[in-house]
């Protein structure tokens, strides 16, 4: 285990997630701000990449477990991520449908933020959220994050707007 909350934990993920992480990946709905639903090549690579950055870096996506039921609910966690001309360490966050309007993606960046900045000492964190996404974008300010600029990224031949909301270590 990584993390612990009032509700959740947060624990690097394993082949043993790609089912529960299907769920979340494959879903349309979930998944409209990446253009819509993976392929299960797409999630293997998904999962693949979240391994690498354990090992490179000691972070990365972490799965989601509620306490109460022990499933996988979501991933959340912290991720090196390109901005402009440079690398920022961001919080990010997908949960199972099923589970959103519960507070627990909130309850679960809050812990990667605080995270971010006693355990890895960061100056600053963010979280890179594409302009359409409102429901992202308050669990960002609900983490105490205001946006501090913008960029259009290119992913799946779409241009899409991105806005970076910060929090400072205080």
């Amino acid at each position: 285990m990584i993390l612990e909350t009032e509700r959740l934990y947060l624990r690097e993920m394993n082949q043993g997630d790609f089912e529960a992480l299907c769920k979340i990946l494959q879903d349309d709905e979930t998944m409209y701000a990446y253009e819509g639903a993976f392929s299960n090549e797409e999630v293997q690579e998904w999962l693949d990449r979240q391994i690498s950055r354990y090992r490179k870096w000691g972070f990365g996506l972490w799965a989601v477990i509620l306490k109460e039921t022990d499933e996988m609910i979501g991933q959340c966690g912290l991720t090196m991520q390109p901005w402009k001309d440079r690398e920022v360490l961001e919080i990010g966050y997908l949960f199972n449908r099923m589970h959103w309007h519960t507070g627990y993606a909130v309850e679960a960046a809050k812990a990667c933020k605080e995270y971010a900045f006693e355990i890895l000492k960061a100056e600053e964190v963010c979280s890179i959220i594409r302009d359409t996404n409102t429901a992202s974008q308050k669990v960002a300010q609900r983490n105490g994050m205001c946006v501090k600029d913008s960029w259009t990224k290119h992913y799946r031949d779409v241009d899409m707007p991105h806005d970076r909301y910060v929090a400072v270590r205080g």
